[in-house]
């Protein structure tokens, strides 16, 4: 591991661009917002339902009695499963609809997929497993391996029910436990149940219109057809010679299969509303001597850096361990303060200013790196992003611009319409031009900031006395620490809530999974039957975290519309949820503290009655 340096930024016109920036965001507002998204349910269930990779081994309906219920078995879910596990709690299930563990890394398996943060932060428990990443940037098939050795490690797979689809889940009363019903016909009834889908769950499709008339073939990034396309996740598509592909959609999974498909099609038509931030991904296998030289606790040291440079920002001379697109502009800032000294007179006014000119400076590298790469004026300006940085997910491929250099590569802007206009029989219209095809592949991304009825897919979700989660959270989260919420007693959360945020998501699982792991364990030590926060505990949480909140609102706004500021609807709905912005480490701290006082503290337990004389 090294430091890196500052990179070179040309200067800029920080007005005009911003006024381009909104420009370009207005031509890609729709009214709809999220509606613009059809669900993967019904006639299009097969986008979701559907496992291409693992075929349903039939078994007879399962009834049972446990301790707790793991909803996912994805990271958030193996990360909970060992904590729970190193809590001394046993009798649990994991209840995943994929056939492995991996949720995300099972269900993506894309020609290119490769993980866009450094890994040695990323993957989860690596000192408790003892595995180093082959590279900083771990391609899909290493992530989803490293999710199997966790399950092997904590002995999880003798837990798991795969291939098992959570569809109902409802507070019994009177046996004090949650009766869950699945798409096997199972009744799990689980005193304690743990929400780890992920937000990266669900497919969703573009609501184009004629979508479902299309005669060719479909199917969305997040199911690959490699009966239809051949080859495998490192490519080699050597099915589709004699084929025209579309794509829609060009976030992180069109990017990354893009330049396989342009290398085995015979045509590649890519059609594009908002193109992506690119920035260079120079991979580089982990260094032997390294990787000989780690203590204990080089993990949490780098992901405590990586989160400074990614989500707070560097202070003086300190080094940026992790060196990429994520760090960068900390990078530039706390460089440019060493250099001119302006530390002593700096201002949290000051500073913002300074980090949005070297914001505006380093998204102009990345735009002056498109014309030095890609050779046709249009197709180049076309592939320019004109956002502030974090307004949508960047994305780091080298492989990606060069793509559209080659003559079997269309790229369709289509920013001035909002997004196509209509599937055909045979084809894609866009800006009144049909474009024949062969195939179609959505690239169109996942239910991350729509409704929660739509993220988790669970009908009827009640707690006491029939209360819906969907009407409870109508308004916004409610919760205690963002895990648990009242009226729903014995229910955990994972993801994006009301909790700490950082750079590397599964070290916030970490965070959670330890907290909701001592609870259940001092619950079930005290003799209670029920946990939940009191309605003012739960209150006072949420007035703490609205009193933390930074309001970046109008910077959402100002973004280009994308699951970031959903969609660019009026009532903002950050994929973040609502943070603790304090800081991830000082809600670490909070919650530490929280639990030395060894009392609970605004958490009602229930207990069981007493028996009839």
């Amino acid at each position: 591991m090294h430091t890196c340096e500052p990179t070179q930024t040309p200067e800029v016109d920080r007005d005009a661009l911003r006024a381009r920036y909104l420009a370009e965001r207005d031509k890609r507002i729709r009214p709809e917002g999220q509606q613009q998204y059809v669900e993967a349910e019904a006639e299009f269930a097969e986008y979701h339902e559907s496992d291409p990779y693992t075929p349903v081994v039939a078994r007879p309906p399962i009834s049972q009695d446990i301790d707790v219920a793991i909803l996912g078995g994805g990271l958030a879910g193996l990360v909970t499963a060992a904590r729970i596990s190193g809590a001394g709690v046993q009798n649990f299930r994991i209840i995943e609809h994929a056939g492995d563990f991996g949720g995300a890394w099972y269900w993506n398996r894309y020609p290119g997929i490769q993980c866009d943060t450094d890994c040695y932060c990323y993957l989860p428990l690596l000192e408790e497993v003892g595995y180093i990443p082959q590279q900083k940037y771990s391609f899909g098939d290493e992530v989803f391996e490293h999710c199997q050795r966790i399950g092997k490690h904590f002995g999880l797979y003798e837990k798991a029910l795969f291939g098992t689809l959570t569809r109902s889940m409802t507070w019994d009363a009177s046996i004090q436990r949650w009766r869950i019903g699945t798409n096997r016909g199972d009744e799990i009834r689980a005193r304690f149940v743990i929400m780890c889908q992920g937000p990266f769950n669900r497919p969703k499709l573009p609501g184009i219109p004629g979508i479902a008339d299309f005669a060719g073939h479909t199917f969305h990034t997040a199911r690959w057809d490699y009966d239809y396309t051949g080859g495998d996740l490192r490519g080699g598509l050597d099915k589709l010679a004699d084929k025209r592909v579309a794509i829609i959609g060009t976030g992180a999974s069109g990017v990354q299969s893009i330049p396989h498909l342009a290398r085995s099609a015979r045509h590649l038509t890519v059609f594009q509303r908002t193109p992506s931030y690119i920035y260079e991904r120079g991979n580089v296998p982990t260094d032997p001597a390294w990787a000989q030289s780690l203590r204990p606790g080089w993990q949490e040291e780098l992901r405590r850096n990586f989160h400074t440079g990614a989500f707070e920002a560097y202070g003086p001379g300190q080094h940026d361990l992790v060196c990429d697109g994520w760090t960068e502009v900390s990078r530039n800032v706390r460089d440019h303060l060493d250099r001119t000294g302006g530390w002593a007179d700096l201002t949290p006014e000051k500073f913002m200013e300074l980090r949005e000119l070297l914001d505006y400076q380093a998204m102009q590298r990345v735009r002056d790196r498109v014309d030095a790469v890609v050779t046709d004026t249009a197709t180049a300006e076309a592939l320019k992003p004109y956002y502030r940085f974090l307004c949508k997910r960047p994305c780091f491929n080298d492989d990606y611009l060069p793509t559209f250099n080659r003559p079997n590569v269309t790229l369709v802007d289509v920013s001035g319409t909002k997004g196509v206009e209509r599937i055909t029989t045979g084809g894609i219209v866009a800006d009144g031009v049909e474009h024949e095809v062969d195939c179609i592949i959505f690239a169109s991304g996942f239910e991350i900031t729509t409704d929660l009825d739509r993220r988790f897919g669970i009908a009827p979700f009640a707690g006491r006395e029939g209360l819906s989660l969907y009407d409870h959270w109508a308004k916004g989260y409610r919760t205690l620490h963002g895990t648990m919420t009242n009226g729903f007693p014995n229910q955990f959360f994972t993801g994006f809530v009301q909790g700490g945020v950082t750079a590397s998501t599964t070290a916030m699982f970490e965070q959670q999974a330890t907290h909701i792991a001592y609870i259940i364990k001092e619950t079930m030590a005290r003799g209670a039957t029920t946990v939940e926060p009191t309605a003012e505990a739960q209150e006072q949480w949420c007035t703490t975290v609205r009193e933390s909140a930074i309001d970046n609102s109008n910077f959402q706004r100002e973004c280009t519309p994308g699951y970031y500021n959903n969609e660019g609807e009026q009532q903002i709905r950050s994929h973040l949820g609502d943070p603790y912005w304090p800081g991830f480490y000082a809600f670490e701290d909070l919650l530490q503290a929280w639990r030395d006082t060894g009392e609970l503290p605004g958490l009602a337990l229930g207990t069981p009655p007493e028996p009839a004389r």
